[in-house]
């Protein structure tokens, strides 16, 4: 069964671990779609632990921009894919495009995760961040009201939604 579904949480709940286990349950060719940089010796080690984790029956994809653009390629060749995280791929895109991009790129991804849907089974990664204090910062006020509004688009085209907290999934859709 083709699905898609939007897993989101805290930082370290759980949230790859129980998007790559419901992905193992679904029947065909896995691709995982990386989004981080690695930018020193712990994030390189971080990533290889995931990949140990996934282990050989996944390929990799890493691609910290052009996500729809990997979920067109890919769309035909895989029968499941895993996109992991979209609020670094948020991060990536904020350091590296203009700021009237950001949206955009917003609203491309949720409409490319729309026209792929269905084709394949997709399981959406991100960090609900909504959940703290106000932040300081007029870049990290930027960050959260970006990252609430990816989350909320992506949640709205995906079938399943589950929040992850303490690595136990709640089912919000």
């Amino acid at each position: 069964m083709k699905t898609s579904i939007f897993v989101t949480g805290g930082s370290r709940s759980g949230k790859s671990t129980f998007a790559r286990e419901r992905a193992e349950l679904l029947a065909g060719k896995k691709v995982f779609v990386a989004t981080a940089v690695a930018i020193d010796n712990e994030m390189d080690n971080r990533i290889a632990a995931h990949k140990r984790e996934r282990g050989q029956q996944w390929d990799t994809i890493e691609e910290p921009y052009d996500l729809v653009g990997v979920l067109g390629r890919v769309a035909g060749v895989y029968d499941v894919i895993v996109v992991d995280c979209l609020t670094i791929w948020l991060t990536n895109i904020m350091l590296a495009w203009e700021d009237h991009l950001v949206e955009a790129g917003i609203i491309g991804l949720a409409e490319g995760l729309r026209q792929v849907r269905g084709s394949v089974g997709i399981l959406v990664v991100s960090n609900e961040v909504g959940m703290g204090i106000v932040p300081e910062g007029a870049l990290s006020r930027r960050f959260r009201d970006y990252a609430g509004l990816l989350n909320q688009m992506v949640a709205a085209v995906c079938e399943e939604a589950y929040l992850i907290v303490s690595g136990l999934p709640l089912r919000l859709k």
